[in-house]
């Protein structure tokens, strides 16, 4: 029998390879910006085609390559970061493996363009499928130019499983803003498809923050500063008003390398308890400088993990760290009488001469018998097809409310005088209905037959709205308000690119959306069916959700807009609602095709009978 075991070829190992380092275009992205930075470069440039499936180019003004290097750098476990097994915990690189740039080759078709200072030419190289097909001198500029065309090209089941242009781009952007986020120092941009998404200019931390984040999170950071024995760490955290329901705005750096880790996640969550509504998440940006042969981050090739040597006494920094952040910048509203800020000394004295008498005016033909008509709310499961009713400040059947009043007061003194009378099921003389009660203005009571049912008001509405919106999406008949002033909205770069995806069903829903410059869009109408909404928020609020719903739940993209959507245009619990509002919302909820099933899988209605009540009594 021959023997069966062989050494695989270099070019299938390195397609093997490239399998867990190269995972998608955003992989890429990373290892290329990481090795710009380890060549000390202080301006770095990203243009992506087709969100990288087509082009992916980084151009840097390292410190450049020599022939034999721009040679070398594709082959296997060949690295300039380190040169023996000890040197693997002192690493203050990106890179080290050397297993990022021949995964590339083995998998696209590669170009090098590589110049030293002291250089007079530079080197160009082209590689397809792990093969050299040339390599020359060649005119380039200082630095380092490496183009990555058509990735995948050759496994075409791992290119079959990429996503859409604008999910892969999320992807990219995250590790764009990762690498940003830990090198505020270099100059970075990004263009895709000849737009520019990103320009950073070297700045401080906070202000490539703001930058990457939009202006508005200038009120947001809290500084946080604490230098241990064991780490320093440096950063900010954002105040808790701000958090959202969805991550993606943690970061974790742990000499200046991205990191994720939940132990330590953990440890800035305890800090805000107390403080953060349940399921949001604050956003923070630390760095952890610690001694590299305290830790070890040969632990995957990605290197997002790291194992340290003492994690608790970490865990226990990060903690006190945060918590003293946000005490000491009175995150905490409180009273202080005695601050040279308080009421008192912000009244002006004024001699007593130059005190002048105030004066009051009225209107002499006031009466304040007069009807005054007060435009009256109107809540959104009151439209109909976006047309709102025009009803009168004052109720109809306004001359029955007496009659009502002396039926309870005749009713009340039958059960004084009678107690073994018994109460028959209530009808009022309001159009025959029968009558509801709200139950601290987060239930709907309502006598039935048999005993009494409750209503959860919010989630009834939920429910109401969601069918109405999965229909409008599956019709694509969604009606639109149309906003008297246009707003713009302007959003992050990864919103923008969710948006951009999720556009066609924005507008199938009612919302009238065009897109306007850079990351910006013009909203100039919104969803018939909700009311008095602001056109930034709503749209902020609707990716929120469908992120969270996303990550949570994987559901379908249009049942997850329906849901996001009718969540944050339901009624909320703590709203007053009238007679006619609880009817017509009980109306539409037993039309429902589910109405006794919230979005979140919990009951809507909950009834109580005559026999389960008389237990209680008879306990």
């Amino acid at each position: 029998m021959p023997d069966i075991i062989q050494l695989l070829p270099d070019s299938v190992a390195n397609q093997i390879a490239a399998g867990e380092v190269v995972q998608r275009p955003a992989s890429a992205v990373k290892e290329l910006i990481e090795n710009a930075i380890d060549a000390g470069a202080d301006k770095i440039q990203l243009i992506l085609k087709d969100a990288g499936k087509a082009l992916i180019q980084v151009i840097d003004n390292g410190c450049g390559m020599s022939v034999t290097d721009a040679r070398m750098c594709f082959e296997r476990h060949a690295t300039s970061k380190i040169r023996k097994a000890e040197d693997l915990f002192a690493i203050r690189t990106m890179g080290f493996r050397g297993e990022a740039m021949a995964s590339i080759a083995a998998i696209a078709q590669v170009e090098l363009k590589s110049r030293r200072h002291e250089d007079e030419l530079g080197t160009c190289i082209f590689i397809e499928g792990s093969e050299v097909l040339s390599q020359e001198p060649c005119s380039a500029n200082t630095g380092t130019s490496i183009s990555i065309k058509n990735l995948f090209y050759n496994t075409p089941a791992r290119r079959n499983f990429l996503k859409s242009n604008p999910v892969e781009m999320r992807h990219i952007i995250d590790e764009f803003q990762r690498v940003a986020l830990a090198n505020p120092q270099v100059f970075l941009t990004m263009h895709h498809d000849g737009q520019e998404v990103y320009h950073l200019p070297a700045a401080s931390l906070k202000q490539r923050i703001i930058h990457l984040l939009g202006n508005n999170y200038n009120q947001r950071l809290v500084p946080v500063e604490e230098d241990t024995t064991i780490i320093r760490l440096n950063g900010y955290v954002g105040k808790p008003e701000f958090a959202r329901r969805t991550r993606g705005e943690q970061f974790f750096f742990v000499n200046n390398r991205f990191i994720k880790d939940a132990y330590l996640n953990h440890a800035v969550l305890t800090a805000f308890e107390e403080l953060l509504p349940d399921d949001t998440y604050p956003l923070y940006v630390l760095f952890i400088d610690i001694d590299p042969s305290k830790i070890d981050i040969n632990v995957h090739p990605t290197k997002t993990e790291i194992k340290y040597q003492d994690e608790k006494a970490i865990y226990a920094i990060i903690r006190s760290a945060v918590k003293r952040s946000l005490g000491k910048y009175n995150i905490t509203p409180t009273l202080d009488f005695d601050q040279e800020n308080s009421i008192g000394h912000l009244i002006t004295q004024k001699p007593f001469e130059e005190i002048v008498q105030p004066t009051i005016a009225f209107n002499p033909d006031f009466n304040p018998f007069a009807a005054e008509k007060r435009p009256e709310r109107e809540l959104p499961f009151l439209r109909n097809n976006g047309g709102g009713d025009h009803r009168s400040a004052i109720p109809k059947n306004w001359d029955t409310l007496y009659e009502i009043a002396k039926k309870e007061e005749s009713l009340q003194h039958e059960m004084h005088a009678e107690p073994s009378t018994s109460i028959n099921e209530q009808e009022i003389t309001k159009s025959g209905e029968k009558q509801f009660f709200q139950v601290h203005n987060r239930f709907i009571l309502s006598q039935i037959k048999s005993g009494f049912m409750l209503i959860h008001q919010q989630w009834a509405h939920e429910r109401i709205l969601y069918e109405r919106f999965l229909h409008q999406l599956q019709t694509h008949s969604g009606l639109s308000q149309q906003s008297l002033f246009p707003q713009s909205v302007t959003l992050n770069s990864s919103d923008f690119e969710l948006l951009r995806e999720l556009l066609p069903d924005i507008r199938a829903l009612g919302f009238d959306v065009r897109e306007f410059g850079k990351n910006t869009v013009v909203v100039e109408g919104i969803p018939a069916d909700i009311n008095n909404a602001n056109e930034h928020e709503l749209l902020e609020q609707l990716l929120e959700g469908f992120k969270n719903n996303l990550a949570i739940l994987k559901l379908d993209k249009r049942d997850n807009l329906a849901r996001s959507l009718a969540r944050n245009a339901a009624i909320k619990t703590g709203v007053k609602l009238s007679m006619e509002e609880m009817n017509q919302l009980i109306d539409q909820l037993f039309a429902c095709q589910m109405p006794n099933l919230a979005l979140n899988g919990k009951p809507v209605i909950t009834t109580f009978t005559l026999n389960e009540l008389a237990e209680r009594f008879e306990k």
